[in-house]
């Protein structure tokens, strides 16, 4: 789920680099013509120039926009941030936590941590008095990660029932992920009590 996920975002991170590209080229090159009919997509209230232009903004706007004092500044602060943003957007997508591959205590070992989360949850899910459990494993440095455990309880089930066998199976987790040290942090939540509806 999560591999497709992440090459959507990536196919959706391509078609919008290639269409604003593809828009910027063509507005650069003069590809529209406002002063002639038009097109349907063309936004109302952006300005009509002046007879005899064919651009979109005129060298007597551009030149007074220039002196103001807040033009270089803004248009400068705005491209940066896009760049930067779209940046982070692009490189988040090769640098996913869940598919780091964990290097383990055997040698040549190796884990996915989405696939030591999925264990996790499904042990804890296991344990009896608990309806469904998820986890998540967080590698916050090269010897450190962090375990996100959640649990639902099942109806008339006490968190003091379950939390021994809980906290036995986040040790497991912690001694299989060795070298790394991790922390497990467990959340419990209590299973919402159906009341019988009268008709």
């Amino acid at each position: 789920m999560r591999q497709s996920r992440t090459a959507v975002n990536r196919f959706a991170l391509g078609c919008t680099g290639l269409v604003l590209l593809l828009a910027g080229g063509w507005l650069a090159t003069g590809g529209v013509h406002p002063e002639d009919r038009p097109p349907a997509w063309w936004p109302s209230w952006w300005p009509e120039p002046a007879a005899g232009h064919r651009v979109l903004l005129d060298a007597d706007r551009l030149s007074r926009l220039r002196g103001e004092g807040w033009w270089t500044p803004s248009v400068t602060a705005a491209a940066i941030t896009l760049s930067l943003l779209f940046a982070c957007w692009f490189l988040a997508q090769f640098r996913s936590g869940a598919a780091r591959q964990l290097p383990l205590a055997a040698p040549g070992g190796t884990v996915r941590a989405q696939a030591l989360a999925e264990a996790l949850a499904g042990r804890a899910s296991a344990v009896p008095g608990v309806a469904r459990g998820r986890a998540r494993v967080l590698p916050r440095s090269r010897r450190r990660l962090e375990v996100r455990l959640r649990v639902w309880l099942r109806p008339d089930t006490s968190p003091q029932a379950v939390l021994p066998a809980l906290c036995a199976v986040a040790a497991e987790a912690e001694a299989a992920a060795a070298p790394y040290s991790a922390h497990t942090r467990l959340r419990i939540s209590a299973g919402s009590h159906r009341v019988p509806h009268v008709r």
